[in-house]
């Protein structure tokens, strides 16, 4: 009798379900997204790995000097370390500081009147070097 009256109160409704709150482990995940998305850009896994072994490798070496930089003159001459130079010589000079500095990025320092086609040769030779970034300076020219 006790199983027919169970199944009555079944069929008929009377009876709820359990159920399981969800809403704290709902509330837990959201948080450990949030940390999670605020965190990651600020782990360059890569950088951070690179600079450790450079450090382990180095130990004695003092800091780096600022960055290589490249002027590029309005009359699309080449000029590193108050020197003009080809763009021969600037490949084996970034090849020379890629070697001694490897965490370097160098800077382009490119006037508004130099043509393209400079700036692209000067980046096609620090990627030759194996630099992976670069940091573009543009300067006004004379109006």
């Amino acid at each position: 009798m006790r199983n027919k009256r169970t199944l009555s109160h079944l069929l008929s409704g009377n009876e709820e379900e359990p159920s399981l709150n969800l809403t704290p482990l709902i509330d837990v995940v959201f948080v450990v997204l949030i940390l999670f998305i605020l965190i990651a850009p600020m782990l360059d896994i890569d950088k951070v790995q690179l600079a450790s072994s450079a450090v382990k490798e180095n130990k004695s070496t003092l800091p780096e000097a600022g960055p290589i930089a490249i002027h590029v003159r309005e009359d699309n001459s080449i000029w590193v370390r108050s020197k003009k130079i080809t763009i021969e010589q600037l490949l084996v000079l970034l090849k020379q500081e890629k070697a001694s500095k490897p965490l370097q990025t160098p800077q382009l320092f490119h006037d508004k009147k130099a043509q393209f086609g400079t700036y692209q040769t000067v980046k096609n030779a620090i990627e030759m070097a194996g630099f992976e970034q670069l940091d573009v300076i543009l300067q006004p020219g004379s109006s």
